[in-house]
């Protein structure tokens, strides 16, 4: 990754409040609120204590949030809405996982077994929040250019994610466009990633059943292997759509769980496989359920086993608006100068944030979240994951300044 020069820091746009940092009675409500959430963390369209908790703390500053039509996650306006002028909408997914908290010595580790905020969600919903509080004062004083609308969206590590949902109960009406951040533990706190285009990869589910007669391993000729064809399946089919697609496309199956037998000499008469499909290429992603399927039935045919396969589509790439891009490139510039934007790579990982981007222009920004200087090496996903809370503050930042500059240029046009 290539960090820009400081010298290259476009002209940044003039705002009143761009220079300005957090007070600092908000950044450390927004901590507690970060550290509150994170101890406990919420599934999928599970998350009524952050519901409740955000509705809370938003009607407290004199807004009216609505809870989404699935029961959980909110979305609320900053401002009055006109037709004529579409909204910046500024996104959080609010769900956790259903993993360990394993962090040693931090009194905010998670109180709910087996449930952790491992993704940064708790960072990405704060944020959010932050924002629309700073904005909220904003609008109160008559310095909101335009209006803007939050949307705390539940269930996004549920595949398809809970983005189709909150589309549904109407978050997108009258928003021109949509931004969002990512934690991403590998960039230092202070700094965000930007990449106009790709910038996440599709991510489907796969199940896979193969069956057949069963019978004694002394005779594997008089039945169906179904051992060595379910090893088949999994180390033949990544090999064979590898040739089948362009390599550019990015397509790979991956494969987290294979289940078959249960004693040493019996052939099984059913195996099982689970993974996942994730492409890089938007149109190869749209081919891919077709190309998986034949792949799957031409190597279990060969090995005399039936096959079932369950294709679940999760989500397409995220692929980032290169002027909502170039908008989320000044708002941080503004505010912390060009020094702190990184060029980022696309990443295997998928994110329901894609769904948005199929109804509006829009861009995700990742959020760096390490400790500056530190040679620990977190990851998503891990019971460790943990981040330096600093970051609380640059996306409140960023987020803030983009909608001032969206709606100053709003108002140009």
């Amino acid at each position: 990754m290539s960090r820009e020069s400081e010298t290259d820091q476009p002209g940044a746009p003039t705002h009143p409040l761009l220079p300005g940092a957090l007070p600092e009675p908000l950044r450390e409500e927004l901590i507690a609120f970060r550290r509150d959430m994170h101890m406990h963390p919420e599934l999928g369209n599970q998350e009524f204590r952050a519901t409740a908790a955000l509705k809370r703390r938003l009607e407290a500053a004199g807004l009216a949030p609505r809870v989404l039509h699935s029961g959980t996650g909110l979305v609320c306006d900053i401002g009055t809405p006109d037709p004529a002028r579409p909204m910046l909408a500024l996104r959080a997914d609010i769900d956790g996982l259903p993993i360990p908290d394993t962090k040693t010595g931090v009194p905010y580790r998670s109180t709910v077994p087996d449930r952790a905020h491992a993704c940064g969600h708790d960072v990405h919903t704060t944020a959010v929040l932050g924002a629309g509080l700073v904005l909220a004062d904003l609008d109160r004083r008559g310095l909101l250019p335009n209006a803007v609308r939050l949307v705390f969206q539940p269930a996004e590590e549920v595949l398809p994610g809970g983005a189709a949902d909150a589309i549904e109960s109407g978050v997108l009406d009258g928003v021109g466009s949509i931004i969002a951040v990512h934690c991403d533990p590998k960039v230092d706190a202070g700094t965000i990633g930007l990449r106009p285009g790709p910038i996440t990869s599709a991510c489907d589910r796969l199940e896979v059943s193969l069956d057949g007669p069963g019978g004694h391993t002394a005779r594997p000729h008089l039945t169906t292997d179904l051992v060595t064809a379910v090893a088949k399946v999994a180390t033949e089919v990544p090999a064979l759509l590898a040739r089948r697609i362009d390599a550019r496309s990015g397509l790979a199956v991956t494969w987290g769980r294979i289940a078959s037998g249960h004693a040493s000499n019996v052939i099984p008469q059913h195996a099982e496989l689970s993974g996942t499909v994730r492409c890089l290429d938007l149109t190869s992603w749209r081919e891919a359920p077709d190309l998986v399927h034949a792949a799957i039935d031409e190597v279990a045919t060969l090995h005399r086993a039936k096959s079932q396969i369950t294709y679940v589509r999760g989500v397409p790439p995220v692929v980032n608006d290169p002027a909502v891009t170039e908008l989320l490139r000044t708002a941080q510039a503004a505010r912390r100068g060009s020094y702190a934007i990184e060029d980022t790579e696309q990443s295997l990982g998928g994110e329901d944030f894609s769904w948005y981007l199929e109804q509006v222009p829009g861009a995700m920004a990742r959020l760096g979240v390490r400790v500056p200087g530190s040679q620990a090496r977190y990851d998503l996903h891990r019971g460790d994951f943990d981040v330096d809370e600093q970051a609380i503050q640059v996306a409140v930042e960023l987020f803030t300044a983009a909608a001032l500059l969206d709606g100053e240029s709003s108002d140009r046009t």
